[in-house]
């Protein structure tokens, strides 16, 4: 197999009908650790709102319980990529996204704006850092991928095109930026757990790399201060190389899945995919789609 081959699978498969192949081989195969990279990214510009940043302060889950938060986020999402939307690992990850939000006083506009992240900013990390740019081909099949999801969570108003997500996007983050103390607070808990993934003398060095990533925008809603330029070019072009030296590589021959991820630490055990999150109280509301109960015991995923 050559460098190339895999992307022109990806273009022989129609975006409308295969999103979900042509992602999961976006995501899997062509560029697993960067839209790692760019999911974590993706979340921690949720922040910034202060709706968003602000609720998940008070809910105390990415503050006093940040690596566990990290890991049943990207392993609830992850089930969807790996099994389908018609699995019942599937629907299990759905339904508990679905109870968690369900519990709380979430405005559609804010679960548009995280569902925007998610289709844009992996398209503009691969734009900056990737081994190649993603394609208009998959950027329709992540906006349809994305938008399947979204409809799954209840989510009204969805945009139709990538090129809508990423309008919609733009104009969320103009008009909703803005600072919040409990925002910043869980920020900082999450630049605080990147760190805490390397040698502790390596520490402050990440947090500030993490911090060079940034935008300005971020950089002020959060009020952290700006990075020297030398630090910014110093991140940013380190990970340009890093996209130049992956395209010399042969491509992956099998898939990589977030639960192989090494930042996944909570589950060496393995994991039921039921059993992620948080479990709100009674009367606190569930899914909004109807999904089949689950078999006992059918969702247990192996260790990584």
């Amino acid at each position: 197999m050559q460098r190339y081959d895999r992307l022109k699978e990806i273009l022989r498969l129609d975006p409308d009908k295969d999103f979900l192949a042509i992602y999961r081989l976006t995501a899997t195969y062509e560029f697993p650790w960067d839209f790692t990279r760019a999911l974590e990214l993706a979340l921690f510009r949720t922040y910034a709102v202060p709706g968003i940043g602000g609720l998940l302060a008070e809910t105390a889950e990415f503050t006093e319980r940040t690596q566990k938060r990290y890991d049943d986020t990207a392993l609830l999402l992850d089930a969807v990529v790996e099994h389908g939307f018609d699995s019942d690992t599937a629907r299990t990850a759905i339904r508990r996204v679905n109870q968690m939000h369900r519990s709380y006083d979430i405005s559609n506009d804010d679960m548009r704006y995280v569902l925007c992240t998610f289709v844009v900013i992996p398209a503009r990390w691969l734009d900056a850092y990737g081994w190649r740019p993603m394609t208009h081909h998959e950027r329709r099949a992540s906006a349809n991928y994305y938008a399947t999801l979204g409809r799954h969570m209840g989510i009204t108003d969805i945009p139709g095109s990538y090129e809508e997500f990423e309008a919609t996007l733009d104009a969320y983050e103009a008009a909703h930026f803005g600072w919040d103390e409990g925002a910043r607070a869980v920020a900082d808990a999450t630049l605080d757990l990147m760190a805490s993934w390397y040698p502790a003398p390596l520490a402050p060095a990440v947090r500030r790399g993490g911090i060079a990533l940034l935008d300005d925008s971020l950089i002020d809603a959060f009020r952290y201060e700006a990075p020297r330029s030398g630090v910014r070019k110093l991140v940013r072009g380190a990970l340009r190389l890093r996209g130049r030296a992956v395209r010399l590589l042969p491509p992956r021959r099998t898939p990589h899945y977030a639960r192989q991820n090494p930042e996944i630490k909570g589950y060496p055990g393995g994991y039921d995919v039921g059993e992620l999150g948080t479990f709100p109280g009674p009367g606190s509301g569930g899914c909004p789609v109807p999904h089949p109960r689950r078999p006992a015991g059918a969702e247990a995923q192996p260790p990584a």
